[in-house]
């Protein structure tokens, strides 16, 4: 596994605007603590799918929010503008962005969602995250709303102020608390399920895509 330290460049790939917070915010901030520098990609920030009494801007607001808790620096948060529930018709061009982002940051550690994801911007950007990224090693992250199967061959443990963030971090997503999964209850405790089944008090868990042990 990946040693963290202040040489260490992370990257999340968020389909949209709160993914990557549901998916490893613990760990975020636990890389953070560490000295790592994590950039965050949002490719949406899903303004077709804002409830209609709020500002259609509201989750590029949020996220800034959001990741500032985990400790993300403001230029190290950035948003695209694809269209949400529409990612499959601009594969090239997102494979395109994905490319330039390497070439910039030239990122130790990729995170993106699972293949298994039954949504289709996910599943765009773990398609494409696999070819952008092909020479890094890569996690794939869990959304169990979004997962039918998920096949969890890694953990990283997290501290009681790892998960604290992660859930004072999904908290600054008010457009989206009325999901069932944005709950405090519900984070806490899947970070304490992934826990007890390797023998931490919490945890987050991934699907290893690819890993390279000469980092």
């Amino acid at each position: 596994m990946l040693q963290v330290n202040k040489n260490t460049t992370i990257l999340i790939l968020a389909p949209h605007t709160d993914d990557g917070e549901f998916g490893c915010g613990g760990s975020i901030a636990k890389f953070i603590r560490l000295g790592a520098r994590v950039i965050y990609v949002a490719f949406s920030a899903a303004e077709q799918s804002v409830p209609k009494h709020l500002p259609k801007d509201i989750l590029r607001k949020e996220v800034l929010s959001a990741t500032k808790i985990l400790g993300i620096k403001k230029q190290d948060c950035i948003v695209l503008n694809f269209e949400v529930r529409r990612f499959p018709e601009f594969r090239q061009q997102i494979l395109d962005e994905m490319i330039k982002i390497n070439s910039k940051f030239k990122p130790n550690l990729v995170f993106l969602p699972s293949t298994n994801d039954t949504h289709q911007d996910h599943m765009t950007i773990a398609n494409e995250g696999f070819r952008a990224f092909k020479r890094t090693s890569i996690l794939a992250y869990e959304v169990p709303w979004n997962n039918p199967k998920f096949c969890a061959s890694t953990f990283i443990p997290l501290s009681k102020k790892d998960l604290s963030k992660k859930i004072k971090s999904v908290s600054k997503y008010n457009s989206q608390k009325h999901r069932d999964y944005a709950s405090d209850e519900y984070v806490k405790s899947l970070a304490i399920t992934r826990g007890v089944q390797v023998g931490f008090e919490l945890a987050e868990a991934f699907e290893i895509v690819r890993m390279f042990n000469d980092q």
